[in-house]
């Protein structure tokens, strides 16, 4: 099914990331109704009416590295200018990194004539991946090592579906001290389907952005167009345009303790050099950063952006980061390849910086939490989890579709496919 998916009602449709198992279990995570037990708050006079909430800090969760199994890839996707979903690769691009050990790549080019931004008030929610799923959902089965047909109760046999963005908040939640997020989970046929609301002070944010905000945004995108080609052996083209509606998304399946997860991130390029490497192994994720000039600016990209970077690319086992530093005007002076795996090692002998078993333990522990929270099976209804720095995760339940994220046409799709 190459074609682009169609939302009628009509339409059918080893590793290096091995670990030995944490001690974080969810045994482990005692949700007692005291209130000392920083676990659990409880916001009434009456005891039997305590709320649940799932602690933060950092310290709770320094343990062992959990198990996280290698991510495999099992499908992927295509958007283009339109954002109409394709069921094949026609947008993936080719990684060329120049050679020039100045590149002199100017960031701000294109800007004013050749920008085509994504329009950020429509919010797709999970629609690409459910749709993806409509298109492949033969595979599910096979992904368990299962040949029967699936039961109605669990037909992906797939624990949590959502977008690798969402997971790398969760990851950084332990050290985020500037963002709070929301989190709208439902449980549909057994499986929990995970995806962001916009908080209120995020809306503020995008709708105040400066010129200069913008532009950075922009440069992203264009280190991307200098870098990557449309085919293999071909060469960039700066000249073209930035178009944000266009994009190529891998889906891979992994494993977190107990937890098996599907999800779907963006990629930014393939290395083509090595005809061995398969997918996710052979992508390459691409970032900007301002140029660093002191101990100080340094100290600051270890402890806050290159957690963001280790995340975004560990999750699905994309092996190496190309980062371009671009000075004040601009232009990208300097390239830096991080090795995913390797990065760690620039942060551990900081005092008070980020660890990546903290993360992996505190993604563990709020997985856990949302199956221990979210019991009822209903696409209708709608657990919204919520943090703001400095806060415990706490939990709302909404049946009113406020948060209804799980469309009819994916309900609908699903149930007759199960019945047919």
């Amino acid at each position: 099914m190459d074609g682009q998916f169609n939302t009628s009602r009509e339409s059918s449709s080893r590793g290096d990331f091995k670990r030995k198992a944490s001690d974080t279990q969810e045994s482990e995570i005692k949700l007692l109704r005291t209130d000392t037990d920083k676990q659990c708050i409880s916001h009434t006079n009456n005891e039997d009416n305590c709320e649940l909430v799932l602690p933060v800090q950092p310290d709770y969760y320094d343990k062992n590295f959990p198990d996280y199994r290698q991510p495999v890839e099992i499908g992927c996707f295509s958007l283009d200018s339109r954002r109409h979903l394709y069921n094949d690769a026609r947008q993936l691009r080719y990684c060329v990194k120049p050679t020039n050990k100045n590149p002199n790549l100017n960031l701000r080019d294109g800007y004013k004539d050749r920008y085509i931004k994504r329009n950020d008030n429509i919010k797709e929610k999970l629609d690409h991946i459910l749709k993806w799923i409509l298109l492949n959902k033969h595979k599910f089965p096979m992904l368990s090592g299962d040949d029967k047909p699936p039961a109605l109760s669990n037909q992906l046999r797939t624990d949590f579906i959502t977008w690798r963005g969402h997971l790398t908040k969760i990851l950084t939640t332990p050290y985020e001290n500037r963002e709070g997020w929301l989190l709208a989970v439902t449980r549909f046929n057994g499986t929990y389907y995970m995806s962001e609301v916009e908080t209120e002070e995020a809306r503020r944010q995008r709708e105040q952005r400066t010129e200069m905000q913008e532009e950075l945004m922009y440069g992203g995108y264009k280190f991307e167009q200098y870098l990557c080609a449309d085919k293999p052996g071909g060469n960039p083209n700066p000249e073209g345009v930035v178009n944000t509606n266009e994009a190529f998304c891998c889906v891979v399946r992994t494993r977190l303790n107990g937890h098996s997860l599907v999800f779907s991130g963006e990629v930014d390029c393939k290395d083509d050099s090595d005809p061995r490497l398969k997918a996710p192994q052979c992508y390459v994720e691409l970032k900007t950063s301002r140029e660093i000039y002191s101990p100080n600016q340094e100290r600051n990209f270890h402890r806050f952006k290159l957690i963001k970077w280790w995340a975004q690319s560990f999750l699905p086992g994309v092996p190496r980061i190309i980062a371009g530093f671009r000075d004040d005007n601009g232009v990208v002076v300097s390239l830096q390849s991080f090795e995913t795996m390797k990065i760690h090692h620039l942060v551990k002998n900081e005092r008070n910086c980020w660890k990546p078993a903290v993360c992996l333990n505190f993604c563990n522990a709020f997985l856990s939490f949302v199956r221990k929270i979210v019991t009822r099976d209903d696409h209708r209804m709608v657990t919204l989890f919520s943090w703001e720095p400095g806060k415990d995760i706490s939990y709302t339940v909404h049946t009113d579709h406020t948060h209804t994220f799980i469309p009819d046409w994916y309900v609908d799709n699903m149930t007759l496919q199960e019945g047919s």
